[in-house]
């Protein structure tokens, strides 16, 4: 008679592959250091401050949301200083530290904390925090007047702004390649297009962000692009403009694939992402602000849900156990 072994079998998961919340955030930290530096190379010490002011306020923001909510020290998963990089890549060089601290502290106790913390929160933290500062206080984004004292080696202009109030000839002084090699004017982290492409194809490589993501918001940017210009060759710019200009790439890369607000499933994934990138492109050319980076992620974040929901049906029937 053959043997019978009982086992003892515990609910999934089954198999952990050593990767933690912690492990996740400081890889995704190390992909934004190529546009850090980069930034911080072009604008200077004051990029520096900002950067530093936004990680250490995120991080003191979660501690002091840790006593006041009673709960274990959640710093330690490095999420708030994310959060902290991240928002701090957005701003302008030149902002006041008062505005940073605002923000940080926005992202993370509205933004994060109130919906219950780490995975809990269906926007993205970061934009909340920054969209709020943007609507507020809209004189410290306008990247021309912020950034005017700064001396650059090419033309001192915002793309995006000069497409949305100046028309097309001086966004045609800005060629595919000046924008991804940092020629241009803009957010501390998101001026460099080659350090967020190099970030992104590392983070994808490790699995650390959705590839459908990333690949479908670029695809919808394209796409939607490319059809505003063939309708209006004379009036709106071409894809490769927008792919490489203002928050594009920070957003397909960063914003976008943030875990808590982002679908778990494929189809889902495409769905989203290529909603984000034609939403990005509808704000910019028929739209008030000149980057709708920000509002278009929101959207799509509350969206998610219903996204989510969406899935093929199988094929063939289900059969009764009975």
């Amino acid at each position: 008679m053959a043997s019978r072994i009982k086992l003892t079998v515990s609910h999934a998961p089954f198999w952990h592959n050593g990767d933690s919340i912690a492990k996740m955030n400081l890889n995704i930290m190390l992909a934004a250091i190529p546009a850090v530096m980069f930034g911080v190379i072009q604008f200077g010490v004051p990029a520096l401050g900002v950067i530093l002011l936004a990680i250490s306020t995120s991080m003191f923001w979660e501690l002091m949301m840790n006593f006041a909510t009673k709960r274990s020290l959640s710093t330690g998963d490095f999420d708030a200083a994310l959060i902290g990089l991240l928002f701090g890549m957005m701003l302008p060089a030149t902002v006041p530290w008062w505005l940073v601290i605002t923000g940080t502290f926005v992202a993370i106790v509205i933004g994060k904390q109130i919906y219950g913390g780490l995975g809990a929160n269906p926007f993205n933290p970061v934009l909340i925090g920054f969209a709020i500062l943007m609507i507020s206080w809209p004189k410290y984004f306008d990247f021309d007047a912020a950034l005017l004292n700064y001396q650059f080696d090419f033309t001192a202009v915002a793309p995006l702004a000069a497409l949305k109030h100046l028309g097309v000839p001086v966004v045609d002084s800005f060629s595919t390649g000046q924008l991804i090699m940092g020629h241009q004017v803009g957010a501390i982290g998101s001026v460099f297009g080659l350090g967020l492409i190099i970030g992104g194809v590392y983070l994808i490589i490790r699995g650390y962000i959705r590839w459908e993501i990333t690949l479908s918001y670029i695809a919808g940017i394209i796409i939607t692009a490319l059809l505003f210009q063939l309708a209006h060759p004379d009036k709106f710019a071409g894809p490769m403009f927008h792919l490489f200009a203002g928050y594009t790439l920070l957003g397909a890369i960063f914003l976008a694939n943030e875990n808590s607000s982002s679908p778990v499933n494929k189809i889902p994934m495409f769905i989203f992402g290529a909603l984000g990138g034609c939403m990005v492109m509808l704000i910019r050319n028929i739209g008030a602000y000149p980057d709708g980076t920000v509002f278009a992620i929101l959207l799509i974040n509350l969206l998610n849900p219903l996204i989510d929901y969406i899935r093929p049906k199988a094929l063939g029937r289900s059969r009764d156990n009975a």
